[in-house]
């Protein structure tokens, strides 16, 4: 150790480390501390102690002038080793800063960074862990944001893209080799424009706060590649970041800003219901070490032990003031220092329960909805945890919205051809109505979505009935079993024509109905070029070809198909309407109406045929019951949304009450031209497993520019 350099009281506010330009304040809460040491770390790693002489409300704090950008620092916290108790304080092992916005190095896994020597859980490890944890950094908080804001975009026009920053880059052809894998190769023009050409308003990052590569996959010569394991609440997340320590923050601050000027938005998927330092049996890098009791849940009557709704083995400490403190401060961090537009709450649940059961007047869900900052974002709840009651879709507060797991699986039921799904594609085709409307929340509080990180891509959903895991070595154990796959007759990759033909009709039945029905359409990055993971539906651990794009594959077809779909949305208000369909008459007709195959309307016995596959959709241009933003009504084409999961194709009556004559503008069957210059008055034939889209030919709704959607 050298000598200790000058320090003065500094202040407990803000917690984490403040550089001001002359010098930095430090600040950490620890209840538990007796005494607390802020390491400092040299280039060559040498460690100098400096003793926290100043406490205010259980913050420690000190400002030392001179330190700046690229100090590298740690904590040593002195106090109680009780774990029977709950207490895990051991000032042997280097704490993680938990407001850190910079943080260098991994874990190495190195005996000393567990609390116990190998073989015997109830001992005490007492070795130094510095050399083997990662380190906070002192960054520079000064940026050029130039012209910077937020699009903006109205959530009802939102199209999410969930996007993982390596795998989208990683093989890019046209991103320099020295970007790929980073925020600056998610910035650079290639990624910028093909987004931008998709036409999506949203891109939803996988986690990026700094995450930790668990113990059992670095053994096993994997990785943790989705990053669910959150050390650092407030870095962007290091092996992502092209340059040296403290540059992650600049080149995402870069990245965002670059989305931004192309009119994306940028929503974080954030885990705050657990932390990397796992059970009893796990690591001490940082929250375990500073004050164990505030940041964790812990077993009532069994204080060594975690309470566990996540299956990670713990879950954060909702109920301390502390621990809402750290939540709150981070996400408002993200929002003003960073500049994202919303978040993505992993296993919201969790956070829900203040108490043991999931509770909607939780201090968290209030303290988000009066937040000034918070409470004008995206704010979208991943709604179920695996604790008792943990399923919560519909449940949320009015300001959120939600994933919508039950429209992912009644929408693969119907395109699979199960039974008796009609009545639950209707609710799902339209919003979801049952689970959101009685608390005054709209269409958008609806994510839907078919697809998502956490299980099979669109092209293997297609592809293959069972999960093929055996890569992340768990005996193929690991991963949903009930996926509601079909794999058009072969398991896996196929050279008949037939079930190719298949499959890429499936895939465009699958997107059609995402992105025509009313709700928040996401879409997983990479289905729209038949991604593929070869049949494996958790890859979370695979950091590889098997996740990341494989560009030099691209499904052209599918690529050019979805980017007319968002398009079409984009341009048609009657599918992204802001309220819901009232189902009766407006104007002198309804807003909506169900139609049989002959033409008739469907009533309460249709509706109960267990055995029916097709269904038709009319929507009402003249009714959509929506104001532009200077008051007038908006309104669109009307439309007929034709859906037939049957193996044989349908002749359609169509009804000629809404209009005498119909136009194709979308068909999922490959050999139809939908260009929309053929109209027909009395039927259609709409193919095998298909979607046709049919406009009324004798409308005059062109749509505005504001209509289509044009917020860039």
């Amino acid at each position: 150790m050298t000598e200790s350099p000058e320090v003065w009281p500094g202040r407990p506010y803000p917690v984490g480390a403040t550089y001001d330009g002359a010098g930095t304040n430090f600040a950490l809460f620890s209840e538990a501390a007796e005494m607390v040491e802020l390491c400092l770390f040299d280039d060559h790693g040498t460690e100098t102690r400096v003793r926290l002489e100043e406490v205010d409300a259980y913050v420690w704090h000190a400002y030392l002038p001179g330190v700046g950008p690229g100090r590298r620092y740690g904590y040593r916290v002195h106090g109680p080793w009780e774990p029977a108790a709950g207490w895990r304080c051991n000032p042997n092992k280097l704490l993680l800063d938990p407001y850190a916005k910079a943080i260098d190095g991994v874990v190495d896994w190195d005996q000393s960074c567990f609390p116990y020597e190998f073989g015997d859980e109830d001992s005490r490890n007492d070795a130094d862990s510095a050399q083997h944890v990662p380190k906070a950094v002192v960054h520079n908080p000064y940026f050029d944001w130039a012209n910077d804001r937020p699009p903006a975009i109205p959530l009802h026009e939102t199209v999410i893209y969930e996007i993982h920053v390596k795998g989208f880059t990683a093989r890019h052809p046209d991103i320099p080799e020295a970007l790929r894998g980073t925020y600056a190769g998610l910035a650079h023009p290639a990624a910028v424009d093909y987004l931008t050409e998709l036409g999506v308003t949203a891109v939803e990052l996988l986690p990026v706060h700094q995450f930790v590569h668990d113990a059992h996959l670095v053994e096993r010569g994997l990785r943790n590649y989705w990053g669910y394991n959150s050390i650092g609440f407030f870095a962007p997340h290091n092996e992502y970041a092209s340059g040296p320590a403290g540059e992650p923050v600049q080149e995402f601050k870069a990245m965002v800003r670059a989305l931004h000027e192309a009119g994306i938005e940028v929503i974080l998927d954030v885990v705050y219901n657990h932390t990397a330092e796992g059970n009893h049996l796990g690591p001490i890098l940082s929250f375990k070490g500073i004050d164990n009791h505030a940041y964790y849940r812990l077993v009532p009557e069994d204080h060594r032990h975690y309470y566990d709704t996540t299956g990670t083995g713990n879950s954060l400490n909702v109920r301390h003031p502390r621990s809402l403190q750290l939540i709150m401060d981070s996400l408002r961090y993200w929002v003003s220092e960073m500049h994202v537009d919303g978040f993505r709450f992993d296993l919201a649940a969790a956070l829900a329960r203040q108490f043991h059961e999931v509770d909607r007047l939780s201090a968290f869900f209030d303290l988000v909805q009066q937040d000034p900052t918070l409470s004008d974002v995206k704010l979208i709840a991943e709604p179920w945890d695996i604790g008792e009651g943990g399923y919560q879709v519909g449940n949320f507060p009015p300001v959120w919205s939600e994933w919508n797991g039950r429209y992912r699986d009644t929408v693969r039921d119907f395109w699979r051809g199960e039974h008796a799904t009609l009545p639950e594609l209707a609710s799902r085709l339209t919003g979801s109505s049952d689970l959101y409307e009685a608390d005054t929340r709209h269409p958008a509080a609806s994510i839907n979505f078919v697809t998502a990180h956490d299980g099979f891509t669109l092209n293997d959903l297609v592809s293959y009935n069972d999960k093929h895991n055996e890569a992340n070595g768990e005996d193929n154990r690991d991963g949903e079993s009930h996926n509601r796959s079909w794999n058009c007759g072969t398991e896996g990759p196929s050279l008949d024509p037939a079930i190719r033909a298949c499959r890429a009709h499936q895939q465009r039945n699958f997107l059609a109905t995402l992105l025509l029905s009313q709700g928040v359409p996401m879409i997983l990055g990479g289905d729209e070029i038949a991604r593929t993971q070869a049949g494996n539906n958790n890859a979370y651990c695979q950091d590889n070809e098997t996740s990341w794009y494989d560009w030099a594959n691209t499904d052209e077809d599918l690529l050019a198909f979805t980017r007319k779909l968002i398009r079409f949305r984009r341009e048609h208000p009657a599918f992204r309407r802001r309220r819901w369909f009232q189902g009766r008459p407006i104007r002198g007709t309804v807003d909506i109406a169900w139609i049989r195959p002959d033409g008739a309307e469907m009533d309460d016995s249709d509706w109960d045929s267990g055995f029916a596959r097709a269904v038709g959709l009319y929507l009402n241009g003249d009714a959509i019951a929506t104001k532009d933003p200077r008051g007038q009504p908006v309104t669109d084409d009307s439309f007929l949304v034709l859906l037939n999961a049957h193996d044989e194709q349908i002749d359609w009556q169509l009804p000629a009450r809404w209009s005498r004559q119909w136009r194709v503008v979308i068909s999922t069957e490959e050999t139809v031209d939908a260009a929309g210059d053929e109209s027909t008055a009395d039927a259609v034939t709409v193919p095998a497993r298909s979607l046709l889209v049919l406009s009324a030919a004798d409308g005059d709704h062109a749509p505005t520019a504001w209509q289509r959607g044009s917020t860039r």
